[in-house]
């Protein structure tokens, strides 16, 4: 189970990289309103400048934690709680501009999933039924 949740947290965490820093200048039917790119999509949604620049920043620095969650595993339960957060926030800019459901469909599953990631345990450290974290399960699995 160990495994899983940290290859959640890990494919969460280049999801977002991809939409923020690959996608962002790419139009999609996921976008808000009848925006071409993200810049527009957060501006639809009447963010002023400054706070889109926050939103990126906050959404790549949390995934960048969740990638890096197999080796810092102390990480992985704060940054999918953080990015819960902020993924409830994108589900409630859709319905403030009266999108179809179906463009919020994206983030409410990113939402979810964060969630899931986020219930590690109570430590924030998730471990397998030995004990063990994830560097010792992956070299455990590694040997098998």
């Amino acid at each position: 189970m160990e495994v899983v949740l940290m290859a959640l947290q890990v494919l969460l965490g280049l999801v977002i990289l991809n939409v923020w820093l690959i996608r962002s200048k790419r139009p999609t039917r996921w976008r808000g309103g009848d925006a071409l790119n993200l810049r527009e999509e957060l501006s639809n949604y009447g963010l002023p400048r400054w706070l889109q620049a926050v939103v990126g920043i906050a959404k790549v620095s949390l995934a960048l934690l969740l990638v890096s969650s197999p080796w810092l595993p102390w990480l992985g339960r704060p940054a999918a709680l953080a990015l819960s957060v902020l993924m409830l926030g994108a589900v409630l800019m859709h319905l403030k501009i009266r999108d179809p459901a179906r463009k919020s469909m994206p983030a409410l599953t990113l939402l979810l999933l964060c969630l899931v990631a986020a219930s590690s345990g109570e430590s924030g450290r998730a471990s397998d039924a030995s004990g063990q974290g994830p560097r010792e399960t992956l070299a455990r699995v590694g040997q098998g």
